[in-house]
């Protein structure tokens, strides 16, 4: 029965049953091909996190090198050759990118900028806020609360304009006609700018919000326009987006559209653009000037004016100008891998849907639910939503698993997720009930936004995200489902039936491009209701190894048996049954750790291969020594001279704190070269440093660096079985 039921869950992880609801996979030629060829370095990796960033394809890059290779661009604002070839290519960029967006330079200009955020800083810096006076009301701030942290934190300029701010929930937007305005005895409409701020996308969840928002708001048919007088203009954060969707601007005329371009192409980092419709470039105000924006200017007089061009007069200084010109590449690379957005959306939307339908089925031997999944749909609706998971695990008693716990885990397996709040803390809170006592009280607790403190009092304090790109495969959904099933999962599995039947059983789906799924057949998934699968031998469960329920009585004495000491960051245990105690703990635990040629640290979640070397101290001989299965080990000296000027000393960030440390040498440095395939080097902690303990100020907090917290100890003793 139990092979049976087993043959159950894999025939529902195979591509054939993913196939069978979803005809939208990949752009005409074999997704495993197209990785072989693009993404060689990703092989073995499960990457899920396109959201973050996407990955560039080798082409790209290359097209790149060869077009820098060949030409000589120099700085746009000079008037030479090379110079007047940046300043072209520059330009048919930008129009690439408003093609791309289906609109023209009459309409739009596209600002370069470092990134999204600074588009949005640039559209809070210049937008002509009007404080409250007696003559009319003041400007209004608005914002959807599924927003970006770079989006609500516009409010810190708009308040010292003395303008209002306005946080909307996405419920609130509803589609009411506007009140019928009269104008009597020549009363002039009000004339005050508002700005209204949304997500095409929301980072957190994936749920797209209708882009129709754009022109009812604008035609104050919308809330909260239709509740204040004057001009509203509208900024659509698209960067998220973007990525996987196609935007028309000439159907929905946002007024601002703040960009990242990593986020499509993976390449170039550091690198926006902010795309402002020209009737609205008009109102921005500008204070600051830099090189290249000034028509002319005096420096001993308070005498400016600026270019006339709208771009040339918000791109202060030299822009990004080679990082400009291989966006050509990217969009060219794009277009001919996939051929189009639409492909990269059905693609990706597909991936996303059945990992939504597989994951949200999983049940624990109790019966209770694996996961619980942040989301306002059930991905039926490419319209509605984007190629974003996001969800929280549960245990058997329902009880929400950390996500720092889900992350570590799964960077064992090579599988790159994201977790935490996402820089997104209004859906955090939406969609975890985290109250803003809560957000207070965690603060006060130790928590900080992206730190790895992921429960306080047993409640969750943010979530984990999975989300695909357009080179990501059903092998990566396969992966992650499979990897939930065998870490997270109390065995046997339950499968909730009807449910997937029914989520996979839809005849059709209610989206913009009229697809459909067809449905999994009953025969593909059994006769009854549910279905049990136990886990195979090889496959890991966090439950197994630990203390039955019987030695969990209070009153039973416990006996340690054994230490673990790990004396090199990220490599194997080092096993023992007595040890001496030093100044920081456990003597020579965690005072090594290997970094790259730029001194960055290595751990598991970068190379894997380190739990593979096991380090033994011997005492009497004084040395570490390094051990691989199939080379000949290495040994270091336990205490390192600084005396010795062959050793290079530096500091190094370990759990956010700068530590000096001493490299042990080029001869293991070698070794570890050898062993990892890259170049790396072997330091240690500065035996006269100590790391202060980390205290916390709320009630039962304890140090997440990690580890327990060392503590200081005067005279070292024996710690034995």
């Amino acid at each position: 029965m139990e092979t049976q039921s087993m043959q159950i869950f894999q025939d529902l992880c195979t591509f054939e049953s993913f196939k069978s609801f979803w005809d939208y996979y990949g752009y005409g030629v074999d997704q495993q091909e197209l990785i072989d060829r693009e993404f060689k370095r990703i092989k073995g990796v499960t990457y899920l996190d396109h959201a973050g960033t996407t990955l560039f394809p080798e082409s790209q890059i290359k097209e790149f090198y060869d077009d820098i290779s060949r030409n000589v661009y120099g700085n746009p604002h000079s008037h030479n050759p090379s110079s007047r070839l940046t300043h072209d290519t520059v330009e048919s960029v930008r129009y690439r990118i408003l093609e791309h967006f289906n609109t023209c330079p009459e309409e739009y200009s596209v600002i370069f900028t470092s990134g999204c955020t600074a588009a949005l800083k640039l559209v809070a810096d210049t937008f002509p806020w009007k404080a409250v006076s007696n003559e009319e009301p003041g400007s209004q701030f608005c914002y959807l609360t599924d927003n970006h942290t770079s989006v609500v934190g516009i409010r810190g300029v708009s308040a010292l304009q003395g303008v209002g701010t306005v946080s909307v929930l996405p419920h609130e937007v509803e589609d009411r006609a506007k009140k019928t305005q009269t104008q009597t005895n020549g009363e002039e409409e009000c004339s005050t700018p508002h700005l209204f701020c949304y997500p095409a996308q929301s980072n957190f969840s994936g749920r797209k919000y209708p882009l129709g928002y754009v022109k009812g708001i604008q035609s104050r048919q919308l809330y909260p326009a239709c509740e204040h007088h004057g001009r509203w203009f509208v900024l659509l954060d698209a960067a998220c987006f973007v990525s996987c969707s196609a935007l028309d601007l000439s159907q929905y005329p946002a007024d601002f559209v703040p960009i990242s371009f990593y986020k499509m192409f993976g390449f170039p980092t550091g690198l926006g653009a902010l795309l402002v419709r020209n009737e609205a470039a008009e109102v921005l105000r500008k204070t600051y000037f830099g090189g290249g924006t000034a028509a002319a200017y005096l420096v001993a007089e308070n005498y400016f004016v600026p270019k006339p061009n709208i771009v040339r007069r918000f791109e202060d200084g030299t822009i990004s100008f080679l990082d400009i010109i291989s966006l050509h590449h990217g969009f060219e690379t794009l277009q001919k891998i996939t051929g189009s957005m639409l492909n990269i959306q059905l693609h990706t939307f597909g991936l996303a849907r059945y990992t939504y339908i597989v994951l949200s089925c999983l049940c624990h031997s109790n019966g209770k639910p694996v996961a619980q999944i942040h989301c306002d749909n059930d991905f039926r609706n490419i319209a509605e939503q984007g190629a974003i998971l996001n969800f929280s695990l549960l245990d058997c008693r329902g009880r929400t698993v950390g996500y720092s716990q889900v992350d570590k885990m799964a960077s064992l397996f090579n599988i790159h997720i994201r977790s935490g709040c996402f820089c997104n803390t209004g859906a955090c809170q939406h969609y975890l009930a985290i109250s803003n006592q809560n957000v207070k009280s965690n603060l006060h607790a130790g928590h900080v936004c992206g730190d790895n403190i992921d429960l306080v009092d047993g409640r969750p304090t943010g979530s984990i995200r999975v989300s695909f790109g357009y080179m990501s495969s059903f092998e990566d959904c396969q992966n992650f489902l499979r990897f939930i099933v065998n870490c997270f999962v109390d065995k046997p599995l339950i499968l909730d039936q009807k449910r997937i039947t029914k989520l996979m059983s839809a005849a059709s789906m209610e989206s913009s491009a009229s697809d459909h799924l067809t449905s999994i057949t009953n025969g593909q998934l059994g006769h009854e209701n549910e279905q049990m699968i136990t886990p195979s031998p090889e496959r890991i469960t966090p439950s197994e190894g630990t203390v039955s329920n019987k030695r969990k009585n209070n009153n039973i004495n416990h006996t340690l048996s054994n230490l673990f000491i790990y004396p090199v960051k990220s490599c194997a245990s080092f096993e023992v049954t007595e040890w001496p105690l030093g100044p920081q703990g456990l003597l020579y635990d965690r005072l090594w750790m290997v970094v790259n040629e730029n001194g960055v640290c290595l751990s598991q979640k970068r190379e894997t291969k380190l739990c593979l070397i096991r380090p033994i101290i011997c005492l009497a001989s004084n040395t570490l020594q390094l051990q691989v299965s199939g080379m000949e080990a290495i040994s270091v000296p336990l205490e390192t001279s600084l005396e010795n000027s062959d050793l290079r000393t530096s500091q190094s960030k370990v759990c956010g704190d700068r530590v000096p440390t001493v490299d042990c040498g080029e001869e293991v440095s070698a070794w570890l070269t050898e062993f990892l395939g890259k170049t790396c080097r072997l330091i240690r902690q500065r035996p006269e440093f100590l790391r202060e303990m980390k205290f916390g100020r709320g009630k039962d907090y304890v140090s997440h660096s990690g580890h327990a917290p060392m503590t200081t100890m005067s005279d070292p003793s024996m710690i034995s079985k």
